[in-house]
């Protein structure tokens, strides 16, 4: 074997070995280099040390798999992408599949898959789209994943969006908080569910049927305790306190407890209603909304916020139904746009109701914000710019809407009922004499950090029941339309900020952005480009080739 060719199979040798060794390095120290303006490939600390803390593996079945349309396959790879993610930081901790639900033959069978899915919590979307031929194409799709962890699992819903951005948007809204929903799944499984809610009872709150769906939604991811102040020498051991539309007044005693279990750190979410109205009297002329005497206005006020005695009208509405005449004997029901329910969708950039879909107010009253030392106000919830404030006396009449709802009589602009405060708050008792019965000793004026919210509507947690069956429907369900509405995710996030002490919640912060192409200047020069993928390669190839042939024919030419 000459000299020439040993040295020739050794160089090979070296580059195949060298090949196998940083084969076998990257498989075993994986890294990755992100390079996108938005960092959509960097999870955030609390995410890391989430996964890093896990000592058991974690199993993701995604089922959101089979023939697709391009957008949802973009949103499945960005599902799989962000499950690497996850497994590399945590060391492979994380495993996970695609399933797809329709793969089963046997129409009974995937019928009954379908519904333990759904029995499980993942939630179904019809998906209609057009095909590669332009055919119109109809399908049942579940873009969500169960998590398992041992013998425990959570289901994940991963298509969630507002609706008012159209599909598209909902996509690219889904694939921004994918990091929050897959990982808000794993500290669930580990958490167990140990984060404690107590909802203030008494005071004239909604209770049993009424507060079905709040009880449902918030048993699905925390434990939740009827909690009565009559008698209770102090509230503690709660993560979060829920006061619930009172419409009869708190004691002194009682707003003494919730202020020093804000001032000991705790968190409170006031659900306000300042009027109240008798909708049996709003036919013809109609009726007057009365202030509800809660004896909460002073410790709102210390807190920072004023929920205001008026309602705010929106041209963004639901609809309540009317009896619009006799047919026989049978009245005749029609459903007309009612601005007293607003359909909220003017949300804040705060994490807890980023990307959020449409939630339905009802008689909805402005908050304004009052000075409080060292508290920070967050806007949560706005109406659309297309408002009217009717200030008291509150007149509630059917016969003022019988003109069409145009939204220029409705100029008052966006009005704030939703606010989020946070900071060392002063209690209300500071400089006051604090109620008999509780030891001056353990008083505490100047709070640790807390977080409270305030929405100027009671009813975002109170349910309506079928009108047919007067079984309870779910939260945000309306009642005759059956048109369902985000206010179950939105309790979830204000709840899942309210206890988020790792960060987590941060990342519904993340954005991705869309840079699509111009479709105007894609058709004009679809062709030009189509040419210059075909033709420019062979060019190319032919040019290399002759260039070689010359080189080649001169430099024998030369021997």
């Amino acid at each position: 074997m000459s000299e020439g060719r040993k040295i020739v199979i050794l160089q090979t040798l070296v580059v195949l070995l060298s090949v196998w060794l940083v084969n076998q390095l990257a498989d075993r120290f994986r890294v990755q280099f992100d390079l996108t303006e938005e960092k959509r490939y960097t999870i955030s600390d609390a995410t890391k040390s989430l996964l890093q803390s896990l000592d058991e593996d974690v199993f993701f079945e995604v089922y959101l798999a089979g023939d697709l349309p391009s957008n949802f396959e973009r949103f499945q790879k960005s599902i799989g992408e962000m499950l690497d993610q996850f497994a590399l930081e945590s060391n492979n901790r994380i495993q996970y599949k695609f399933t797809d639900p329709a793969q089963a033959t046997n129409l009974q069978a995937r019928n009954q898959f379908y519904q333990s899915l759904i029995d499980k919590g993942v939630q179904a979307t019809n998906l209609n789209y057009k095909n590669a031929d332009g055919d119109k194409m109809e399908k049942l799709i579940f873009p969500g994943t169960l998590v398992s962890k041992g013998m425990n699992e959570v289901p994940a819903n991963l298509l969630k969006g507002s609706s008012a951005a159209g599909p598209e948007g909902i996509l690219n809204q889904s694939i921004e908080g994918l990091e929050y929903e897959l990982a808000s799944a794993i500290a669930q499984l580990v958490d167990g569910g140990t984060k404690k809610v107590a909802y203030i009872t008494g005071h004239g709150s909604p209770d049993s049927l009424d507060l079905a769906g709040f009880r449902s939604t918030v048993l699905s991811k925390f434990d939740l305790f009827n909690v009565s102040l009559n008698g209770r020498e102090e509230l503690n051991g709660y993560d979060v306190v829920a006061i619930g539309k009172p419409t009869q007044p708190f004691t002194e005693r009682e707003k003494y407890l919730v202020d020093q279990y804000l001032m000991r750190g705790g968190n409170l979410i006031y659900f306000i209603d300042a009027l109240s109205v008798n909708m049996d009297s709003a036919s013809g002329e109609g009726t007057v909304a009365i202030p509800y005497e809660t004896n909460l206005t002073d410790q709102l006020f210390r807190y920072g916020v004023r929920v205001n005695q008026n309602y705010v009208l929106d041209v963004n509405s639901g609809q309540f139904p009317v009896v619009a005449g006799n047919m026989g004997d049978q009245p005749q029901i029609q459903m007309i746009p009612w601005p007293f329910f607003p359909v909220l969708t003017n949300f804040s950039k705060h994490p807890s109701v980023r990307n959020l879909d449409a939630i339905l107010g009802r008689f909805v009253s402005e908050i304004d914000t009052v000075k409080a030392e060292g508290i920070t106000k967050t806007p949560l919830i706005n109406t659309s710019q297309y408002t009217k404030l009717l200030g008291p006396p509150v007149r509630v009449a059917f016969n003022d809407l019988r003109d069409e709802l145009r939204p220029e009589k409705f100029t008052d602009g966006p009005k704030t009922v939703g606010y989020l405060l946070e900071g060392k708050f002063t209690s209300l008792y500071a400089n006051r004499l604090i109620p008999s019965g509780f030891d001056k000793k353990s008083f505490i004026e100047k709070g640790e950090p807390g977080k409270v919210i305030v929405i100027g509507d009671g009813d975002i947690i109170r349910n309506d029941l079928d009108p047919e069956t007067g079984e309870p429907l779910g939260l945000g369900v309306e009642p005759f339309t059956k048109t369902t509405y985000a206010n179950e995710e939105f309790i979830l996030n204000i709840l899942d900020y309210m206890v988020d002490d790792s960060g987590l919640i941060e990342t519904r912060s993340r954005e991705v952005k869309i840079r699509p192409l111009d479709r105007v200047k894609v058709q004009q020069e679809r062709t030009k480009w189509q040419i210059i993928n075909l033709v420019a390669p062979v060019i190319l190839i032919l040019i290399i080739g002759g260039l070689k042939w010359y080189l080649r024919k001169k430099k024998f030419a030369k021997s």
